[in-house]
C-alpha cells in the first residue's frame, strides 16, 4: 500500500482500524513516514503507545517486527545470532568447511536485523517497546541503526536496509532516554484521552459495551484518574472494564459490581484500599447522574 498524502489521510486510514490519532500525533507519525525517520512515543503505560505501531502496521498493509525491551537485552537478542547448531552438524557432515561458517546461510535474524530485510509489501514497521526498560549501552548500540539503518556484523560487514523500515520507539518514562536516541527521532507525548475521544476509543474497541453504561465508565475512569493514586489506569484498563462489566451482564454502575471489579481498573493494593468503599461508590453515583 502506497503511504498517505496527507496528516487526514493518515489519521483515517488508522481510524479505519480502530486507533483514533489525535491531531498532533498523526502529524508526527505522517512527518515520520515522509521523512522516513523513526518516532519517539512517550507517555504513561497503558495509553496506547504499543497499539500505534500495530495500527500503522495494519493500515500501511506492512508486517510489524516488535523488539520488546527488557533489562540486559543484547545484540544477540535483538539483532543476530549465529547457528551454532547447524554450524557444527555441517562441519561433522563435511558439507562445509570452516571459512564458509559466517555465511547468510547460518545467519539467525533477530527482529532489528529483520526489520532491514526487503519485503515485497514495503519496509516493515519495526516496533522497539518501551526503550526505557534496556539501559544506555543498548541505546548506544542502537544509534547505527536509527541513524543510518543498518547493522555492522564483525563476521560478514555491514548489513543496510534497501528501503529503511518504519520505526516506533516507546518509552514508559521510567529514566531518561539518551539526547543522541532523541535527536534521531520525531518525538510525540501521548496523554490520557479527553472524556469525549475515551468514548469514541470505547465505541470503537468494545463495540459491545452498551452506549450508557459506555459512558459511564468513562466518566468514572476520568473522575478516577484525577484522585491521588500511585498508578492511573489508561485507555487499556478501560476497555477491559468495559469488556469485564458486559461479562457480569451490567447495565450501568452498581456499587457492589464497581467494588468487584475495581481490580480491573487499579493494579496496586494501596490504591484498591484508598478507593474501594465510599469513594468508589461516590465516583459510580456521579457517572451515572452526570449527563
Amino acid at each position: 500500500m502506497t503511504l498517505p498524502a496527507s496528516v487526514g489521510a493518515l489519521a483515517s486510514m488508522l481510524a479505519e482500524h480502530d486507533y483514533l490519532a489525535p491531531p498532533s500525533l498523526a502529524t508526527t507519525l505522517y512527518l515520520g513516514l515522509a521523512l522516513q525517520k523513526p518516532v519517539l512515543l512517550e507517555g504513561e503505560a497503558g495509553v496506547g503507545k504499543t497499539e500505534v505501531a500495530k495500527a500503522l502496521a495494519a493500515a500501511l498493509g506492512r508486517k510489524l517486527i516488535r523488539l520488546q525491551c527488557y533489562e540486559g537485552l543484547d545484540a544477540s537478542t535483538a539483532v543476530y545470532e549465529w547457528d551454532f547448531a547447524r554450524q557444527m552438524l555441517a562441519i561433522r557432515l563435511g558439507a562445509t568447511d570452516e571459512h564458509a561458517l559466517y555465511t547468510e546461510k547460518f545467519l539467525l535474524r533477530r527482529p532489528l536485523l529483520a526489520a532491514l530485510a526487503p519485503d515485497p509489501a514495503g519496509p516493515p514497521v519495526l516496533l522497539i517497546d518501551e526503550l526505557d526498560r534496556t539501559d544506555e549501552p543498548f541505546e548506544a548500540f542502537l544509534l547505527e541503526i536509527l541513524s543510518d539503518f543498518q547493522v555492522t556484523i564483525p563476521e560478514l560487514g555491514t548489513i543496510r536496509a534497501v528501503m529503511p523500515p518504519i520505526v516506533v520507539v516507546t518509552s514508559n518514562r521510567t529514566r531518561e532516554i539518551h539526547d543522541a536516541i532523541k535527536r534521531r527521532c520525531l518525538y510525540a507525548w501521548i496523554d490520557y484521552p479527553t472524556a469525549e475521544r475515551e468514548l469514541a476509543i470505547v465505541a470503537a474497541r468494545a463495540p459491545d459495551v452498551p452506549p450508557q453504561l459506555a459512558a459511564q465508565i468513562v466518566r468514572f475512569v476520568q473522575a478516577l484518574r484525577a484522585t491521588d493514586l500511585f498508578k492511573r489506569p489508561g485507555v487499556a484498563e478501560t476497555l477491559d472494564w468495559g469488556h469485564a462489566m458486559v461479562a457480569l451482564g451490567a447495565i450501568e454502575l452498581d456499587p457492589v459490581t464497581v467494588d468487584a471489579t475495581l481490580g480491573v481498573l487499579l493494579k496496586y493494593q494501596d490504591d484498591l484500599a484508598r478507593i474501594t468503599g465510599p469513594a468508589a461508590h461516590a465516583l459510580a453515583e456521579t457517572a451515572r447522574r452526570t449527563g
